[in-house]
């Protein structure tokens, strides 16, 4: 190990919009972190795909390995920064091998933590060392840092968040453009909010691996990304967005976890309406926000930029400030050896209020038929919206409910599905009061 007022060698993998950033942040900000950590951030060696690529970096004195792994063994690094992403293959080698090497590592890969986060705790653990992973949820907010040690002395109650900014921008943009979800992606495509291949943003999978890590460190568990109950926002459509807004409400998706009093955990990850005076409800375009629910503290809300150079970057240093100091804890706050399994509650036992937007042909008796599966399912409705049309065309018409289980709105939905009269799938979204 190194001594404390020596220079912290750093290695890093990937050099895309966030490797570039912390590069940026530790030439430029030299002097600044010295100060801070009584050490010297000296970045020794990198690698990435492409080594002829323009950059626009100085990495003048700085050694290029053209297979990342091989950070992990080098003499002259005692950190690696690991920012190629996913779950296996070269990321995940990387970070085992240098801990294995006695390396401390710093990752913002969410999917690798999620997955593998436990097993790389203990590994972290049994050599000594820090594995870090601020940047890995809701880029620049220091979400992580907050659960793992600022507001350690609470037991957590339930924590609710907007943790993907290409979905929020979506529905931001349609919300204030009046265009629907296809119309509105394709614009995000090309300004480059979201990737060529949206699935992992758009489907709820990205806000999933980032909840999954903070349900492990509110609950005190392993990460369980099997428990997680997941769906995204491809079927929101403008017409919702105009709904909820009559109804006092805002569309985000959210990612949420609760402990329940039998000790199960929710993790769910959907769309959800939220009213309008909510702090959630304020946050627009590309920006992340986590409200947490802490017995002694209240309710907490951070908001800031969720992705990009800077504020990701920002987090990475963060997470090199610290191990410059020496600070080095338990990476899932509790020893890795400690934690038990995630214990999920099912969806199903989900209890809340829910809009439904039903397309129907209208003509006599349709409310009737509607109204008859809510009674058999042991439905209360709290409003109902139709807006006049033409008689025998398609029609929205638009029920709220109160307080129902979950189950029961499933029953109804597959019923009010099978209704000669339905013209689309029924559309429904869960109503939050976060």
């Amino acid at each position: 190990m190194t001594q404390p007022d020596s220079p912290l060698r750093i290695g890093i993998a990937g050099l895309g919009t966030v490797g570039g950033g912390v590069v940026t942040i530790l030439q430029q900000q030299a002097a600044l972190l010295s100060a801070r950590t009584g050490r010297t951030l000296q970045l020794v060696a990198v690698s990435a795909r492409d080594q002829s690529k323009q950059r626009g970096l100085s990495l003048d004195g700085v050694r290029w390995e053209t297979d990342a792994t091989a950070l992990a063994t080098a003499a002259d690094i005692d950190l690696v920064v690991e920012l190629i992403g996913g779950a296996e293959g070269t990321a995940r080698t990387l970070v085992m091998q240098a801990l294995q090497h006695g390396k401390h590592v710093v990752t913002a890969n969410k999917a690798l933590i999620a997955a593998h986060g436990a097993e790389l705790a203990a590994l972290a653990e049994a050599k000594g060392l820090g594995l870090a992973f601020e940047a890995a949820v809701a880029g620049g907010i220091p979400i992580i840092k907050t659960l793992r040690e600022g507001l350690a002395a609470n037991r957590y109650q339930r924590i609710t968040a907007i943790l993907n900014g290409t979905c929020n921008y979506i529905l931001t943009t349609m919300e204030k453009s009046g265009r629907d979800f296809d119309d509105v992606l394709a614009e995000a495509q090309a300004k480059g909010y979201a990737e060529a291949d949206p699935s992992f943003d758009i489907d709820g999978v990205d806000t999933a691996h980032k909840l999954a890590i903070v349900a492990a460190l509110a609950f005190q568990c392993r990460p369980n990304l099997d428990a997680l109950h997941i769906e995204g926002i491809r079927r929101i459509s403008k017409t919702d967005i105009h709904f909820a807004r009559e109804l006092g409400y805002r569309i985000k998706l959210l990612g949420i976890t609760e402990q329940r009093e039998d000790g199960t955990v929710e993790q769910r990850v959907h769309p959800c309406m939220i009213p309008l005076n909510a702090p959630l409800a304020t946050v627009d375009d590309a920006y992340n926000a986590v409200q947490i629910a802490g017995d002694s503290v209240g309710r907490l809300f951070l908001e800031g930029r969720g992705a990009g150079a800077g504020p990701t970057a920002s987090a990475v240093v963060a997470d090199l400030i610290d191990l410059a100091r020496g600070h080095a804890m338990p990476p899932l706050v509790a020893p890795a050896a400690t934690l038990p399994a995630l214990r999920p509650a099912d969806i199903s036992s989900l209890q809340g209020e829910y809009y439904l937007r039903l397309t129907v042909v209208d003509r006599p008796g349709v409310l009737a038929d509607v109204a008859a599966i809510c009674r058999d399912a042991g439905i209360s409705v709290a409003s109902l919206i139709q807006h006049a049309h033409a008689p025998e065309e398609p029609v929205d018409i638009v029920l709220t409910t109160h307080h129902t289980p979950e189950s029961q709105m499933q029953q109804a939905l597959a019923a009010m599905g099978s209704l000669p009269t339905m013209m689309a799938p029924p559309q429904m979204i869960r109503i939050e009061a976060p």
